[in-house]
C-alpha cells in the first residue's frame, strides 16, 4: 500500500493530497527521516521505524513552522492543492540549507507542479523563512 493512502485512508491525514499518483506533482510530499519524499509512490511498509512528517505534524496553529508563517504572511497560496509539496519540500530544503539562494529554491521546488501562478510568492516566502 502506497503511504499516501495509509496516512490519508488509515489515519486521516489529509493535509497531503493525492494528485498524479506517479511522483511527479508533488501535493503528496512528507518527509522521512528529513527528506522530501512523495508519498504516492512510497510503499508504506518502508516507513516503519522511520521518522515521518506530514503537514500536520510540521507545526501547530498556536506555533507554525517557519515555511508556514512566511507562506501565511507573504499569501503565498491560492487553491492551495501544492501546499503540502511546497511546504514540505521547502522545509527539507531549510533543514538541509539554512540560507539557499533563490536559484537554489527554484531547483528544490522545481518538481513541485502549480497551476495557480504563485511562484513568486513561495519564492519570497522561502527566502523569507531562511532569514527568520
Amino acid at each position: 500500500m502506497p503511504l499516501l493512502y495509509a496516512l490519508r485512508g488509515e489515519l486521516g491525514l489529509t493535509g497531503l493530497h493525492f494528485g498524479c499518483g506517479l511522483a511527479q506533482c508533488g501535493a503528496c510530499t512528507v518527509q522521512i527521516d528529513g527528506e522530501a519524499v512523495r508519498s504516492c509512490q512510497f510503499p508504506a511498509v518502508q516507513a516503519r521505524g522511520r521518522k515521518l512528517v506530514t503537514l500536520e505534524g510540521l507545526g501547530t496553529p498556536e506555533r507554525p513552522h517557519p515555511v508556514q508563517t512566511a507562506f501565511i504572511e507573504m499569501q503565498a497560496v491560492q487553491c492551495g492543492y501544492c501546499l503540502p509539496g511546497m511546504i514540505m519540500t521547502s522545509a527539507a530544503l531549510l533543514a538541509r540549507n539554512p540560507q539557499p539562494t533563490e536559484a537554489q529554491i527554484r531547483e528544490e521546488l522545481a518538481g513541485v507542479i502549480c497551476r495557480c501562478g504563485t511562484q513568486p510568492r513561495v519564492i519570497a516566502a522561502v527566502l523569507r523563512a531562511a532569514r527568520g
